[in-house]
């Protein structure tokens, strides 16, 4: 794992919860439509208010979602698990409790590991409960008053609980998008940030190394990763400045206002026993057999993380390589059908994480709206391995074909980029090269190796550029003795 990264003498200390919105075409407990954005208060129905007289039943949907995600985190899904009231005043909490899990949740511990950089990291889960979603509060600043949307009351909610093992905001941003990553692959959860379908709270705290954990502070809501990293950073500056001028953090909830730039307190943290947890009498507990477990497991597609694993040992592929080739379902596909199509794993990826991404990074472009399509790029491929043209003449080709499209070999004919490979033409280049610079042809024969790159230079010149270097240094050596 390495060393902790240290800010001013401080270890920081972070544990994240999710809430991730699953993607059931009703709510967890009735029927109502959990669609976004139709008009105000038209999607909660009696049971999301908890009038009188109705009862809230299980959404079977709901739970094989929680299944799925236990298993592609490799946690155990429990056989029992129970539903508790969580109590709490507030405007837009229309029963007055938030149905969720306490003491035993549906799916318990397992992992998430991704890479900072090249570093591998992993996050230890803690659980993963069900829970319904709360109503929407509406501020209308412009003519002083707010109202209630209870359209999200009922909304199926997976909160997901890690330990507190992420140590700066660059690992907690890291952590978030392979969670990300993994909720919208195998399609329990849309990932809509915006929409509120994956929000992430972030429980901070700060210490001398070796200490014990200092008190945290919650920074509730963080919708974009962006923000994330801004919020988390500052909140770090935050309490070690408190720190340093001798004042005690007091555990809070707090708000990050992208607009300044700043986090603010938005009430004293609650803890458990402030919430009064109690069974839900309405509610049985949720068994799920093995019998249910092994059919759900049969039915989700491949997991990125074992997906690598094939990428791993199929394709002789580096575990980093193998990891951001599995970022999402359409990158994994255009790898595969690069490499089936070129028979080059290695140097499919190379290219992929290379020339394609920075391109689809500067243009701000997913894969699947990549103007060069795999069998382009495959093309490619094969004119670099059968030694039509080399790398940078590929990188040329990749351009025009980025650019305005077109067909490799045409493109190769037209820039007139093919490399010269007649054995006869480059020794006679060769020949002149050595007779107009017999000082290198000295120091080399005498010992110095470097004087070689100063008659490989000469020579690609002369061929301009098109002379395939792996050949020239072959026929140079033999030249030289």
């Amino acid at each position: 794992m390495g060393a902790a990264k240290l800010v001013h003498g401080y270890e920081v200390v972070i544990g994240f919860e999710t809430h991730a919105q699953l993607s059931t075409q009703s709510k967890i407990f009735s029927r109502a439509s959990t669609a976004f954005g139709a008009q105000a208060n038209t999607q909660a129905c009696g049971v999301d208010l908890a009038l009188p007289g109705t009862l809230p039943v299980m959404n079977k949907g709901a739970v094989e979602r929680a299944i799925e995600l236990g298993l592609a985190l490799g946690s155990h899904i429990a056989e029992r698990s129970v539903f508790a009231r969580k109590n709490y005043f507030y405007p837009d909490l229309p029963k007055g409790y938030q149905i969720s899990q306490f003491e035993i949740p549906v799916v318990q511990g397992g992992s998430v590991s991704f890479f900072l950089g090249e570093e591998k990291k992993t996050v230890r889960l803690v659980r993963a409960h069900l829970e319904e979603d709360a109503g929407k509060s509406l501020h209308e600043d412009f003519i002083g008053q707010s109202g209630i949307d209870l359209n999200r009351a009922g909304t199926p909610l997976l909160e997901i609980v890690t330990e507190p093992d992420i140590r700066s905001s660059e690992e907690a941003v890291a952590y978030a998008k392979e969670l990300h990553k993994i909720v919208t692959w195998i399609g329990i959860c849309d990932g809509n940030m915006q929409e509120g379908s994956f929000r992430c709270d972030a429980n901070v705290s700060v210490r001398k190394p070796g200490a014990p954990l200092g008190t945290r502070r919650e920074i509730k809501n963080l919708n974009s990763f962006k923000f994330m990293q801004q919020a988390i950073d500052y909140e770090v500056r935050w309490q070690i400045e408190q720190i340093e001028d001798g004042h005690a953090i007091q555990q809070a909830t707090v708000l990050f206002n992208p607009d300044t730039g700043e986090t603010r307190a938005m009430r004293t943290k609650e803890d458990a026993a402030d919430y009064r947890y109690f069974p839900d009498p309405d509610l049985p507990p949720l068994v799920i057999s093995r019998d249910w477990v092994e059919r759900v497991r049969s039915e989700m597609a491949e997991l990125p993380r074992v997906m690598a694993e094939r990428f791993v040992t199929q394709h002789g592929l580096p575990e980093y390589d193998a990891t951001t080739l599995t970022q999402s379902k359409a990158m994994a596909a255009y790898f595969e059908d690069t490499a089936r199509a070129c028979g080059q794993p290695k140097l499919a990826s190379n290219w992929i994480m290379g020339e394609l991404s920075r391109r689809m990074n500067a243009d701000d472009l997913g894969i699947d709206q990549s103007p060069v399509s795999a069998t382009q790029l495959a093309a490619l491929i094969n004119r670099i391995t059968d030694n039509t043209i080399s790398n940078s003449a590929a990188k040329q080709v990749f351009d025009v074909m980025w650019t305005e499209g077109g067909d490799v070999d045409s493109i190769i004919e037209a820039k007139g980029l093919k490399q010269m490979n007649d054995t006869g033409a480059l020794e006679a280049l060769i020949d002149e090269v050595l007779a107009a610079n017999p000082q290198n042809v000295e120091e080399y024969k005498a010992g110095n190796t470097k004087a070689l790159n100063g008659l490989v230079g000469p020579i690609m010149k002369a061929s301009k550029g098109k002379a395939n270097p792996a050949q020239v240094n072959a026929l140079l050596l033999k030249k030289l003795g």
